[in-house]
Order: C-alpha cells, then sequence, then structure tokens
C-alpha cells in the first residue's frame, strides 16, 4: 500500500488537518483530556468503519466526526493559506461550508476500503501551547504506523487541528492541494468555492 493511500486512510480517520496559526494565550488542555478527545474520535471512526453501512452514509457520518472533533474554521483558513486574507466574511463562510463537505466526500468515501482497520490511542504530551496524541495505526497486511493528532483549546473547546501521519502533516498536504486547485482557478475564490461543492 502506498504512502499517499495510508495518508487517505488517516485522514478519512480523523482528518484531516489544521493550523496555519499556532495555539495561544493562556494554556488549560493537559495531557488528559487531549487523550480523551483523540479516543472519542478514534472510537467514532472504528464504529464507521466497522459498521458495513453504504459509502453515502459513511460519508454524512465523517461530516459529523468532523464537525465534532476538529477545529474546522482554523482547518480551512490554513489550507487557503495567504489567499484566506483575500476573503470576505460571506466568502468565509462559504468555504469553510463547501471545504468541510468536500473533505467529508473526498476522505469518508474511503472508509468502504479499509475495514477491518483500526487506530488505537497510546499516551499525550505537551507540546509548545498544544497536545500531542499518539496513536498507532492497524491496516490489514501492513504494518503498523505511527499518527499524531495535534490538539488545542485555542477555540474555547477540545478540538484537533493537524494529523501527522509517520512524519507527513495533512494539513499541509491538504494546503498544496488546495492551492493548486485555485492555481488552476487563476486566484478565483468563488470559483474555488463553487467547485470544491462538488469535489472530492
Amino acid at each position: 500500500m502506498s504512502n499517499h493511500t495510508r495518508r487517505s486512510f488517516l485522514s478519512a480517520t480523523a482528518l484531516t488537518t489544521a493550523a496555519a496559526l499556532l495555539p495561544t494565550g493562556v494554556f488549560a488542555l493537559n495531557d488528559a483530556e487531549a487523550k480523551t478527545l483523540v479516543d472519542k474520535v478514534v472510537n467514532d471512526i472504528n464504529r464507521v468503519i466497522a459498521s458495513g453501512k453504504s459509502v453515502s452514509s459513511m460519508i454524512r457520518d465523517f461530516e459529523k466526526i468532523f464537525r465534532s472533533y476538529a477545529d474546522v474554521n482554523v482547518i480551512a483558513m490554513s489550507t487557503l493559506g495567504a489567499d484566506s486574507k483575500r476573503l470576505s466574511g460571506s466568502q468565509k463562510k462559504a468555504y469553510v461550508q463547501a471545504f468541510r463537505g468536500y473533505i467529508a466526500r473526498k476522505y469518508g468515501k474511503r472508509f468502504k476500503e479499509f475495514e477491518g482497520g483500526r487506530i488505537e490511542v497510546k499516551g499525550a504530551r505537551k507540546v509548545k501551547s498544544w497536545h500531542e496524541v499518539k496513536s498507532t495505526a492497524y491496516l490489514r497486511g501492513e504494518s503498523p504506523f505511527e499518527v499524531l493528532f495535534l490538539v488545542s483549546d485555542r477555540s474555547g473547546k477540545d478540538l484537533f487541528f493537524d494529523m501527522v501521519i509517520e512524519g507527513v502533516s495533512l494539513r499541509l498536504s491538504e494546503r498544496t492541494e488546495i492551492g493548486s486547485m485555485l492555481d488552476k482557478r487563476n486566484g478565483d475564490l468563488n470559483a474555488l468555492i463553487n467547485d470544491l461543492k462538488k469535489a472530492g
């Protein structure tokens, strides 16, 4: 199985992804709370993978998980990079909504391919102003590999803002993808938003 396939699976299991602006301010999150969040993410994802549901149902389930546990606003703005500064208020709202649906379709549809796979949470530690939660992914026919969830409470709620799979940030990988899409549209943010509504 290729590294791309591994990363696609892990995006689907949490997905994937998130902040160019790192958490700042008073730090209240502790190791146990960060691990608890990731335990919930992993349990929900493992349940979806094992559910035997249709792909469309899995996509809906994944979007709910992403909405509940990920810092979607921060992830979306981060993947757009410096171009996020060009968004108006209404464009920002539309982009975040389109991005959330795009991520759900792009990765949620891959759940069926990974039935029998699972992620096990190992532990957490503080890193600068966020927490890193270490886990191990097990796919059938593959050697186990490490997945790091980056968690903060900068939004006022414990949420993950990135995942690092074998040293590769899914936030940065998706930022490259979004940047390529925007380049093909000559920097037209409205065109990108409209296309994201159907992409994935």
